[in-house]
């Protein structure tokens, strides 16, 4: 990205006295996952950070296949980044932590913070998932959360909508909260501070009640860190849960989070120096800078609950059943488009917007893991029934502007409501209601000893009740609704070669909303549509080397998407559901302890995404953009960690990010360059329990953009150079 320099940064630190409470939890019983496994930590040495398998390939993953396979023997591209791979790279928050998936990349700007994009894909095609609970509205609610209350974090590439429900074409990722652990009583806490008055509090505890029950707690709470001008954040996680033995082989798992966040006046986007083609170019001078209104607020309440019964008959029999209940409250209060003038002197203030979405979630999954041979073939089977109803209202106002012209460095803003024609209060504008029920079965059935066939189905109903709460018109009804019976699967060989190493192939379809999300979804997205289709086939391999010093995986896919709406050529101003994308990429992985204390690991990732039918609106024209890449999709993203611990006390580290160039728009006239992140730390161990850390992010200062807009008019910069200072005590 081109820059004119002339900027700022604040304070290198900020440090308050700070007081930690550990506190105790009152709730109800449950029972603690295995994949909840937390290590006991009563002799804390400095570890090494990047650790012996950071691929996961030893790991459990239940988000690559219900049947509890490793990583190693599932036959797919699975990613499992545990809690001490978090805490090795210090991922701050969810989206730090899927940055280490291999190609992935994501957004936080405000109108879509939980923007990633996986193998090509984004938004409706790339299923986030709440301990494999999808909200299907992952754009707006996977926004960045607190990394503290998290486990580990688990991601699948490609079509996976057998396992989790429609809208999964690019992948799947799953965050997976921390739980009650049978292993012993154990705290920790942690306190830090930084760049732009950052701050951090956060505490954990897990606690044996007696023989039977087992209590957990982790709690953080962020204030600052936030680098745009007059932007202030606060944000607290709460997570618990009380884990009940109520006989052998049953128990009961209650867990609870609670989520609050506040941002005042959010930073949404720089503008982009005129004229608008080729690279695009910020002026330095606008990279603090924040246009929006001086009372423009981002504020977010979500609740969690859990309650999991957990039934194991015999050593081939288990049952789960899980009933969930999700509800948040979202509001904005925003100006959210910042223009330059031709000659680049003004800003242009437009889009204002108020907005609240209220949506909540009630379902239930019941659940069997059978190993039961199919002849004389040794199998394991895992199947179930899930059932949901998905319910959001949005209350929308909006006035388009201008809202006048300011300078670019020195300005002022009006409160919200002083905006010509906007007015406080929320009207409804529709309500949809997305009632699933789905059955799924899952197989591996041993062909030979080193020869395993795994394949999966799942067959979904799903109903979308939509109701207008405005003006009635021909394109905008009182009600509608339409139903879809989706069937995806996978079908898939895997092959050891020896324990240390295996092959695979395999072949899994998915499906998605024409255009959007179905939680959000107006008559002309969907009214006689059906749900786009997905496929791939992949082939890969995964092995451990040198006495398993060292680990690497490498898997080719290519995946087709049809049938997504696109505009249409006959008629300007509708849209016919003929579009399709292919995507053909690389993803390799690897790590390698060369000797004790010094270890470096990787990953790249290469997609070439692009259009094969895919027509534009362009001023009432339909303009195809057929063989065209999708905007925002880098061909290239590679990450590399090094860590060295010179002494039992002492380690230090370093990492790079790069990120190849993007475009801004579907016709790839407006483009952003590569990028390259350096970031470091040091780590020493006080005591046996006590670490200090103090890390630098984005080292070269380097100015670059996490997403660019449609007609390329706005950036949404990433993060400048920071600092941090942590201190982290097991007990």
């Amino acid at each position: 990205m081109d820059t004119v320099m002339h900027a700022a940064e604040s304070p290198f630190f900020v440090m308050r006295p700070l007081a930690l409470a550990m506190l105790a939890l009152a709730t109800t019983s449950t029972w603690a996952e295995d994949e909840g496994k937390v290590s006991v930590l009563a002799d804390v040495v400095v570890r090494e950070s990047i650790g012996v398998d950071p691929a996961g390939m030893n790991r459990k993953s239940l988000t690559g296949s219900r049947l509890g396979l490793s990583v190693k023997d599932t036959p797919a591209s699975v990613t499992v980044i545990d809690r001490d791979l978090i805490e090795a790279r210090g991922a701050e928050n969810t989206q730090e932590i899927i940055k280490g998936i291999p190609g992935v990349t994501s957004s936080s700007a405000p109108g879509s913070p939980g923007q990633v994009f996986y193998r090509g894909f984004t938004s409706g095609s790339v299923t986030q998932l709440f301990n494999g609970i999808t909200v299907q509205y992952d754009v707006i609610a996977a926004r960045p959360v607190d990394s503290w209350i998290y486990d580990r974090v688990e991601a699948i590439g490609g079509p996976s909508s057998f396992l989790f429900g429609a809208g999964a074409v690019g992948g799947s990722i799953n965050y997976v909260t921390k739980l009650a652990s049978r292993e012993g009583n154990f705290s920790e806490a942690r306190l830090g501070a930084g760049s732009y008055n950052a701050l951090q509090m956060a505490a954990g505890t897990n606690q044996k009640l007696g023989a039977s029950n087992v209590l957990r707690l982790d709690i953080s709470r962020n204030t600052g860190g936030a680098w745009s001008d007059r932007t202030e954040r606060e944000a607290m996680q709460l997570a618990g849960s009380w884990l009940t033995d109520l006989a052998p082989g049953l128990s009961h798992t209650l867990a609870l989070e609670y989520q609050k966040e506040t941002v005042d006046r959010p930073y949404w986007g720089t503008p982009v120096l005129k004229p608008i083609g080729g690279r695009i170019a910020i002026d330095e001078g606008t990279r603090f800078k924040n246009y929006n209104s001086n009372d423009g607020l981002y504020e977010q309440t979500v609740r969690w609950a859990r309650s999991i019964i957990d039934y194991r008959l015999s050593d081939k029999l288990s049952l789960r059943n899980t009933f969930y209940h999700y509800d948040a409250l979202r509001d904005y209060r925003n100006v959210e488009v910042y223009e330059f003038n031709a000659n680049n002197t003004l800003v242009s203030r437009k889009e204002a917007l108020l907005q609240r979405h209220d949506q909540s979630l009630n379902g239930n999954r019941l659940e069997f893991s059978l190993d039961q041979p199919l002849g004389a073939l040794k199998s394991n089977w895992a199947g179930g029934v899930d059932f949901s109803v998905n319910k959001q209202t949005r209350f929308p106002r909006s006035v388009a502007g201008p809202f006048g012209n300011v300078d670019p460095y020195a300005f002022s803003t009006e409160n919200f409501f002083s905006l010509p024609g906007m007015t406080p209060g929320f009207t409804p504008n529709r309500t949809n209601e997305v009632t699933t029920l789905a059955a799924f079965l899952e197989n591996r059935t041993f062909l030979t000893s080193n020869l395993s066939l795994l394949t999966g189905l799942r067959q979904e109903r799903i109903d979308l009740e939509v109701t207008n709460h405005q003006a009635v018109t021909a394109t905008n009804p009182a009600y509608f609704s339409r139903r879809y019976t989706p069937l995806t699967g996978r079908v898939a060989l895997n092959y050891d070669f020896t324990p240390n190493a295996s092959a695979y192939v395999q072949y899994s379809t998915a499906a998605d909303p024409p255009a959007g999300i179905l939680t959000t979804a107006t008559f002309g997205q969907v009214k006689d549509f059906e749900l786009t289709t997905g496929k791939q086939v992949e082939a890969g391999s995964k092995w451990f080397f040198d006495e398993r010093k060292g680990t690497a995986t490498f898997a080719v896919y290519e995946i087709t998407r049809n049938n997504f709406a696109v505009a249409n050529p006959s008629q300007p101003g509708t849209t016919v559901p003929v579009g399709q994308q292919t995507s053909r990429g690389v993803e390799l992985t690897g790590s390698y302890r060369f000797v004790p204390g010094v270890q470096i690991a990787g990953n790249y990732g290469f997609v070439n995404a692009r259009y094969d039918e895919f027509t534009e609106n362009v001023g009432g024209t339909a303009v195809s953009r057929a063989g065209y890449q999708p905007s925002n999709t880098p061909r290239q993203v590679g990450n590399l960690w090094l860590t060295w611990s010179p002494t039992a006390s002492l380690q230090v580290g370093g990492d790079v990010r790069h990120v190849g160039s993007r475009f801004a728009d579907s016709a790839n006239t407006i483009s952003e360059g590569s990028y390259n992140l350096l970031g470091a730390f040091a780590a020493y161990k006080l005591d046996r329990s006590t670490t200090l850390t103090l890390r630098a992010r984005n080292l070269t200062d380097q100015i670059y953009s996490e997403f660019l807009s449609g007609t390329g008019n706005m950036a949404y910069l990433g993060a400048p150079r920071t600092f941090d200072l942590s201190i982290h005590a097991r007990f």
